[in-house]
């Protein structure tokens, strides 16, 4: 948990950050949320709460960078960031509308919606367009390949979303699912558990797992990083989700969050570095640097970048490549096959011609 100091250091950071005063709305944030004001008058905006899954970390730049450069307020929404824990909670909470607007995974979703189809959610973007899921050793366990996680022991939170999902990578990289040991920990503490040897492997977003194990001082020349998409399952990353009742109510303020994020996410893969700043003035005085740009470089190289994103543009999906994943992991949680368009709903997404990658050309380095 966030303490209030921290918490009221992250939002007069982006109060600072969006150079005006917010007034009051309908909507009180809680000690724990980020509150950012456009650099006019919000009373006639629309307060809206967004739930990244986690902390506000690097990869969160197109947020950031969306807020400090007013694409929120030029759509009328007062944008609110409220800290996450997990996938599977963010779900939760979107789908009991305690959040407008949550980022999370969609297989996630997927098992969440066949269990609660009164409170169904919904994808109507994917800009992490690979999966950052991922199962993790030390070279030093001598663990080099992913079946001989067998019979090994395994850490991860409970909600972990990797950890949710082993079974079906299992079975793709030929290993029994339940013949390893699921150790439970809190997520601030998985990487410690794996560094002191308490377990042979954790599972875990890589965005998160290896800047941890870098402050802890492992580099990835002493990591074996099982990625799940190098592993038989070409899985689609964190989504934007939206209940759906919420959607049918809110078609426009969906469709104006939509294009502010990915004027910002494409500010991010211009600029980087103008990227990064905006995440570190957003957030606590605890918040790593080093860290957040290490996290941030992954996600351009691995999630965002992408040849598909070169035919599909930011936010969009391959159907077949979806539709076999949705099977995979349905088949995975023995859940009926969904439709795609319970899954993924594309009609809100800006033309594809304003959410095209970024040429390379413009694209400069983070440093």
């Amino acid at each position: 948990m966030v303490s209030r100091t921290t918490s009221l250091a992250l939002a007069s950071s982006l109060l600072i950050l969006s150079a005006c005063q917010s007034q009051p709305t309908a909507t009180t944030p809680s000690p724990e949320a980020t509150s950012a004001a456009p650099a006019t008058d919000t009373r006639q905006k629309r307060a809206i709460k967004v739930n990244p899954s986690w902390l506000l970390q690097g990869d969160n730049a197109p947020l950031t960078m969306a807020i400090q450069n007013g694409y929120f307020a030029s759509e009328g929404l007062d944008v609110t960031i409220e800290r996450g824990y997990g996938s599977a909670d963010t779900i939760t909470k979107v789908a009991a509308g305690q959040f407008d607007i949550g980022f999370g995974d969609l297989y996630s979703m997927i098992e969440f919606n066949a269990k609660n189809p009164n409170d169904a959610v919904v994808a109507v973007a994917v800009p992490y367009n690979r999966s950052p899921f991922s199962i993790v050793t030390l070279k030093s366990s001598g663990i080099d390949d992913p079946k001989e996680l067998e019979g090994k022991k395994l850490g991860a939170p409970a909600g972990d979303a990797p950890r949710k999902l082993w079974p079906v990578f299992a079975q793709q990289v030929g290993v029994q699912p339940d013949s390893v040991e699921w150790i439970t920990m809190e997520p601030k503490l998985r990487e410690t558990f794996l560094v002191k040897g308490d377990v042979d492997a954790v599972s875990g977003f890589v965005t998160s797992v290896v800047p941890s194990l870098a402050k802890a001082g492992k580099s990835t020349d002493d990591l074996n990083i099982f990625y799940y998409t190098e592993n038989g399952l070409e899985l689609y990353g964190n989504a934007i989700l939206v209940k759906k009742s919420f959607l049918e109510q809110n078609p426009d303020l969906v469709r104006g969050f939509l294009r502010a994020y990915f004027k910002g996410l494409q500010d991010t893969l211009k600029d980087p570095t103008a990227g990064l700043e905006s995440v570190v003035k957003a957030g606590d005085a605890l918040m790593d640097k080093n860290a957040e740009k290490t996290r941030l470089q992954i996600a351009i190289d691995r999630l965002y970048i992408t040849p598909e994103v070169e035919s599909v543009g930011l936010g969009g999906v391959d159907s077949a490549r979806l539709e076999k994943t949705v099977a995979q992991v349905a088949k995975g949680f023995n859940l009926p096959v969904p439709p795609l368009d319970q899954v993924f709903n594309d009609s809100f997404l800006p033309p594809k011609a304003e959410r095209a990658l970024p040429p390379a050309s413009e694209r400069k380095p983070l440093s």
